[in-house]
Formats: structure tokens, C-alpha cells, sequence
């Protein structure tokens, strides 16, 4: 209780947290005892190093699939991203594997890892800890794996994975399909936002007869182009890029286009705000498993400010309003 409302208020390191919970002590009896007082910052600080991640990863996933709405085909996004100064001098950065909800705003879950690279195992296991079904999960070319594939089908969800060089055979099957097949469905769309003019043509193939691999990839039912082309507006400057993508599902190109798009939700939404809002790269907890925990409780404070629309303001003006308005906070 004292560690998520002090973050709630803008607190982000463990002193400010102790030093919240004994100013706001009488405040903070109204929802417990505190029969032995407000915890110190070293207090709270063993607590959060000795807690189980995996457990504690588990009961938050519990608590936020009450926030979910349910929306039928919601784009899950699954990506990763570094804690940057999780480091010492015996082990590496965290690397935490989240799963957001596109269209509700929410970090269902995540798991941690030492390396990148580790996100291949770490991925099935995080799909394992949540309720997907029905949902359609994105992930970039790190997860375009057929365990992955399976794993996803079998939680009752279906799967858009991009695919590059990691898996070069199936690949080059689908250059071949690109050159030699008719597409299904085709869209084009054009944004002229951002001091930019970008412009995406979507190309979805379902013939598959090309694809020697076929039975491997559980399900694997469309294989998706984009083709954009992006004008730097004050420059001139113009850049070309293709993106393969596969899918068990069959959609029409416009579906596929904004479902997409909206795997860079994780990153404009979750890991934008855990950097800018909470500063969680500044954040230097190392000792033990404090880094990988207070990763879960940033993304606490994040659905509980998220899912407050009393107020249309930034995240943080919300964290300042919560601090100086005790009735907002209870809320």
C-alpha cells in the first residue's frame, strides 16, 4: 500500500516512498493498521529484493484481467525492453518481456530475462501465465518461432509474427510468393503527420503453395506485405522498406494494416511512459530481484492512472494531482 500510492504520487525511488508513506501516515491508516509504523527505505527496499518475480508477476496478471473489457480480436503486443541501469558487476541489464493490450491500454503480464536473446523461451512462458483467448497476438522477428507459433494457437489465440533474417528459409519462400502469387487483398493508406508524408501499401497472400514449411508453422493461414515509403517534409529525404510478416489468421489487407500498426502501441504506450513518466532507466535498484519488481509496480500505477478518465491531463499531472488531492487518491 505504501510502495503504490507513493508511486501513484510521483515517487520513484525508495526514499521518496518512505518519506511519502510517514507524511501521509494518518492518511495511509484509513486502508490498514500499521500496528509497527511506516517501513523505512532499506525496509522497503529487503522487501521488494526478497520477493519472488515470477510470483509476483503471477498476482499481478491476476489483478489487471479485471480491467480488461473483453473486446473480441484485441491486438496483444509482446516485446521487450532493457532496464538500463539494472546492471553490477556480476550480471547484465534486465531484460523484461511484457504483453500489452492494444486497444484496453494494459500490461497484462511479463517476465524477465538476462539477454535479449532470451526472449525466445521467455516468451512461451509469459503467453502460459495469461488468459489470450480470442485475441490476436503481435510479436517482432525475435519471436517468429514455431514453438511460439504453437504456443499461441494452442492458448486459443492467433498469431501475426514478422519474419527476417532469423529464419531465412521461410523467407525466401516468401519472396517467392510475393514474385510468383496473386495477392488475396491490397490497401494503401497515407499519413501526412509528424513533419513526414508516409505512405503503406498492404499486400496479404493466401496462396501458400510456395511455402515448403508449411506444416510446421501451426495454422499458418496468410502471409502479409507492407511496402512503406516515408518523405521527410523539410528535407526531401525519402526512404523505402518492406516488412513480411506471417499469420494464422485471414483477413482483409485494411484489418491486417491497423492490426499491425497496432503492435507499436507497447511501445508508444508502455515503454514511453515507464522511461518518460517513471524514468525507469534512471532508476539504479539492483540489489537482487528489487529491479524486476518495481517493474511490476510501475505498471500498477500506470493501469490505475490509465484507466482514470475523471480527468483529461498527462500521467503526470495525475501523479501531482494524487499527491496534493487526497480524495483523488482514494478514487
Amino acid at each position: 500500500m505504501v510502495v503504490i500510492s507513493g508511486v501513484l504520487c510521483g515517487c520513484n525511488d525508495w526514499d521518496s516512498i518512505a518519506l511519502f508513506g510517514q507524511e501521509q501516515e494518518s492518511w495511509l491508516r484509513n486502508y490498514g493498521a500499521f500496528k509497527f509504523g511506516i517501513p523505512s527505505h532499506d525496509t522497503i527496499n529487503r522487501v521488494f529484493s526478497a520477493l519472488d518475480p515470477e510470483g509476483f508477476s503471477t498476482a499481478f496478471s491476476q489483478w489487471i484481467a479485471h480491467f480488461r473489457t473483453g473486446q473480441p480480436g484485441e491486438v496483444v503486443a509482446v516485446d521487450g525492453k532493457r532496464i538500463c541501469n539494472s546492471y553490477d558487476k556480476e550480471r547484465s541489464a534486465i531484460h523484461m518481456v511484457s504483453a500489452f493490450a492494444s486497444e484496453d491500454c494494459l500490461c497484462l503480464g511479463q517476465i524477465a530475462t538476462q539477454d535479449k536473446s532470451n526472449e525466445i523461451t521467455a516468451i512461451p512462458k509469459l503467453l502460459s501465465m495469461l488468459d489470450i483467448q480470442g485475441d490476436i497476438v503481435t510479436i517482432d522477428a525475435m519471436g517468429c518461432q514455431k514453438k511460439i507459433a504453437s504456443t499461441i494457437i494452442s492458448r486459443g489465440a492467433d498469431y501475426i509474427l514478422a519474419v527476417k533474417g532469423n529464419q531465412g528459409a521461410l523467407e525466401e519462400d516468401i519472396d517467392y510468393t510475393i514474385r510468383l502469387a496473386k495477392p488475396e487483398s491490397q490497401t494503401k493508406d497515407v499519413d501526412g503527420g509528424h513533419g513526414r508524408i508516409e505512405t503503406r501499401k498492404c499486400s496479404v497472400f493466401t496462396d501458400l503453395s510456395y511455402i515448403t514449411q508449411l506444416k510446421d508453422w501451426e495454422k499458418l493461414s496468410s502471409i502479409v506485405l507492407i511496402e512503406s515509403e516515408r518523405i521527410i517534409k523539410s528535407t526531401g529525404e525519402t526512404t523505402k522498406e518492406k516488412r513480411f510478416y506471417i499469420s494464422s489468421r485471414k483477413d482483409t489487407a485494411s484489418i491486417f494494416n491497423a492490426n499491425i500498426r497496432k503492435h507499436w502501441s507497447i511501445e508508444n504506450n508502455l515503454h514511453w511512459s515507464l522511461d518518460v513518466t517513471f524514468r525507469e532507466d534512471f532508476s539504479r535498484k539492483r540489489k537482487n530481484n528489487a529491479a524486476k519488481n518495481f517493474n511490476v509496480i510501475l505498471k500498477v500505477a500506470l493501469a490505475l492512472l490509465g484507466k482514470d478518465k475523471s480527468v483529461n491531463v498527462s500521467l503526470n499531472r495525475k501523479r501531482m494531482k494524487a499527491l496534493l488531492n487526497t480524495e483523488y487518491r482514494d478514487k
